[in-house]
């Protein structure tokens, strides 16, 4: 490779990660096809990976709105690549390149005296919305009782422990169920009392409200006068008191919560009524709070068995449904489960409320009937084997932290509105969010994703929520991009932050075109593969949801091959002639650990996200149980054994979900954590190699990703693909 190609992709590393930490945003083409037919020839979209609320402690919020642009079907937001006259105090949209007068408050800028919005490093700016009263936070916590002993009183203690975690005017409500469901009055006089539903019957929205007594909304409430600080200015329902005035009853409520006393016979599952729990839940934050920062976070012990979203019946004997059921459209409760459950979704949406589902069971719990509730609802989905484990109690407590300025890392109620410069439409967005169906001048008709609209709803955001957006460049092959030109972005993320304020975080960057005619080797030194790879696999995911199983995966193949076929140098019908460049090398094999690293004399840490396994190699650990890391002549090998452990305790701190910690070796029981995750590229049936020291063979029928490499070479070369 030349040195001034080698220097480009370099610099574009730099150049992606600077975007991301400054912006939050990484796209698959950093310097974009500036035509569609050139466009849909480069395979993987144009799109990107964008992180709304991406953590920036050096980006303080600015406490005033946005200037908007006067054009009522652009309404862009003043940014760093608008052009500015700053005599005649007037600024050209860079979206639709409308002149507009600054307001007034902007009479004294100038080239050396400007607003944040106009320097270049604040591509990414936040305002702080002064109109408008506050909201409080709102947990909603729905508590299956339908669980062992230890479970419960592990969880009953985890719950109590959030309680001292949250804000003193936060609001907080108690739902518990079982057989029957049970919403809980609290009340500062010390007396249990509690509103009990039938776990059978679905009710409507109005039939909840109208039997807990809910018929209006709850509104702000202008104060005469100044009440003592932690007083929050609102009428709160029965059911959802600020944390600071019910704290001490609740602690001893949630204390005295008992199992579910109906008895289980044997042969028999508890009674359990998920589905209208969680109705009575969206419910009475339909009526009290629409449109208010919310969490209905629900706890559960197992699958919901009687009622509306039931997943299995009763009798232990008729087994929950497995994949074979579901593939043969025999599983008997699943529509109509799942159609509950989406109800709940698009309500929930709807008000700006998100769920939260934490399931810990040793046996399924219905999660794919309800996951939508979290996917929608943008929510947190954990899943464990019981309360009781630091898995589960670490990865709650987690939700409760604080970022650097004190506050909680969620957000809610957000809208993200997507604007482009006219050579781009978009798409669609893959992501924790649902339509708006606002149908605007810069919407495409070719969906990807959940599209027809440039505005989404997303109800929970934190720090790491991250979206995929993706775009059709509409420009005509024959309409030629002015050499220099730029394409320009800019999103718009409207939220309630967890201090109760609304604000507008915007992001607006621009990139270059360039024609891939002439100019192929620049857009290909500009790819982003990890953000592809994970683009492509949204898409491939999002189709899935609806499409076969094998159709996805044979369109994910073609996509592949196509991308090999129009970046890799070849010659015709020779694979072994084939090579892709270093900015593509990675994308069609992101593996890095391979069944030939798993040697004698080797310690190998995974990190596969939900799991870190530190695996010891035969020989290290024979050594380790012979005590030579006690030796002190042996000092060396002790700083080997603890360098993984060190790692790893350093990725435990900070992930979420907190992961499963296997620390194992060979021969050991949980080396099949690791050894079900490698590259088989020695198996029982093709050893590569043979008699050399290449690593542990793995019993696999999968094929390795030098076979895969082989048929892919293969496939791109030749001629009649």
């Amino acid at each position: 490779m030349n040195g001034s190609v080698f220097r480009t992709m370099a610099t574009y590393l730099e150049f992606i990660q600077q975007n991301e930490e400054r912006d939050g945003v990484r796209f698959s083409w950093n310097v974009w096809p500036s035509s569609r037919l050139e466009a849909t020839r480069m395979v993987v979209p144009l799109a990107c990976l964008l992180t709304p609320l991406k953590e920036r402690p050096d980006l303080p919020p600015v406490q005033y709105e946005p200037v908007l642009c006067s054009r009522p079907t652009c309404k862009a937001i003043l940014n760093p690549l608008c052009q500015v006259d700053y005599r005649a105090k007037l600024w050209a949209c860079n979206f639709c390149f409308q002149r507009n007068q600054f307001p007034p408050a902007y009479t004294g800028i100038s080239e050396v005296n400007q607003p944040a919005e106009l320097m270049p490093q604040f591509s990414t700016i936040e305002y702080v919305l002064q109109r408008g009263a506050q909201s409080p936070l709102i947990f909603l916590y729905v508590v299956d009782t339908c669980l062992e002993e230890d479970d419960l009183q592990a969880l009953k203690e985890s719950l109590q422990m959030s309680l001292s975690l949250l804000p003193p005017d936060a609001l907080v409500g108690l739902i518990t169920f079982g057989r029957m469901v049970q919403v809980h009055e609290l009340s500062c006089e010390g007396i249990s009392k509690s509103y009990v539903f039938r776990g059978t019957k679905d009710l409507t929205a109005k039939q909840i409200q109208d039997m807990l007594g809910l018929t209006k909304p709850a509104v702000p409430m202008q104060q005469a006068r100044p009440g003592p600080p932690q007083e929050h200015p609102f009428v709160s329902s029965r059911f959802l008191q600020p944390v600071h005035k019910i704290d001490m009853n609740l602690t001893d409520l949630l204390g005295e919560l008992q199992r579910d006393p109906w008895p289980v016979t044997q042969g028999k599952r508890p009674l359990r009524s998920t589905g209208v729990a969680l109705s009575i839940a969206v419910g009475l934050l339909e009526g009290t709070f629409p449109n208010t920062g919310a969490r209905i976070m629900l706890f559960t012990g197992g699958p919901p068995t009687q009622g509306p979203g039931m997943v299995v019946g009763d009798e232990l004997k008729v087994p929950i449904r497995s994949w074979h059921d579901i593939e043969k459209d025999n599983a008997r409760f699943m529509k109509k489960a799942t159609k509950h459950y989406e109800m709940l979704a698009n309500r929930t949406a709807t008000n700006g409320h998100c769920i939260d589902i934490y399931a810990c069971a040793l046996d399924q719990t219905g999660l794919l009937e309800m996951k939508c509730c979290a996917n929608l609802t943008g929510g947190h989905m954990v899943m464990g084997d019981s309360f009781n484990t630091s898995l589960f109690k670490q990865t709650f407590q987690r939700i409760f932290s604080k970022d650097f300025n004190g506050d909680f890392r969620m957000a809610f109620g957000a809208t993200l509105e997507v604007k482009t410069s006219r050579e781009l439409k978009v798409a669609g967005a893959i992501g924790p969010c649902v339509s708006l169906n606002v149908k605007g001048p810069c919407v495409s008709e070719n969906e990807l994703g959940v599209g027809g609209t440039n505005q989404w709803k997303i109800c929970g955001l934190d720090p790491t929520s991250t979206l995929g957006i993706y775009f059709e460049v509409v420009n005509q092959h024959n309409a030629p991009v002015p050499q220099g030109g730029r394409g320009a972005i800019q999103f718009v993320t409207q939220y309630q932050h967890s201090s109760t304020q609304r604000r507008i975080r915007v992001t607006t960057i621009a990139r270059n075109w360039a024609d891939a005619q002439s100019q192929l080797r620049h857009i290909e030194a500009a790819f982003d593969q990890e953000a592809a790879a994970v683009l492509m696999a949204r898409l491939g995911v999002f189709r899935a949801e609806s499409e076969e199983g094998p159709d996805v995966l044979r369109w994910l193949d073609r996509q592949l091959i196509r991308l090999c076929q129009k970046f890799g140098q070849y010659n015709k019908e020779d694979p072994t002639s084939f090579r892709l460049s270093d900015s593509f090398s990675l994308y069609p094999q992101p593996v890095l650990l391979d069944s030939s690293s798993i040697l004698a004399d080797r310690i190998l840490l995974m990190d596969t996200f939900f799991q870190i396994v530190i695996y010891l190699g035969e020989t290290i650990a024979q050594w380790r149980k012979a005590g030579y890391q006690d030796m002190p002549e042996y000092e060396n090998f002790k700083h080997l054994l603890q360098a993984p452990l060190d790692d790893a305790q350093e990725i435990l701190q900070a992930r979420f979900p907190m992961p499963r910690y296997i620390n194992t070796e060979h021969g050991g029981s949980q080396a099949r954590f690791l050894l079900s995750k490698v590259n088989p590229s020695q198996t029982h049936n093709n050893l590569y190699a043979w008699g050399q020291e290449t690593g542990a063979p793995i019993l696999t029928d999968d094929v390795s990703l030098q076979v895969f490499m082989d048929h892919l070479k293969k496939l791109a070369v030749s001629s009649a693909c």
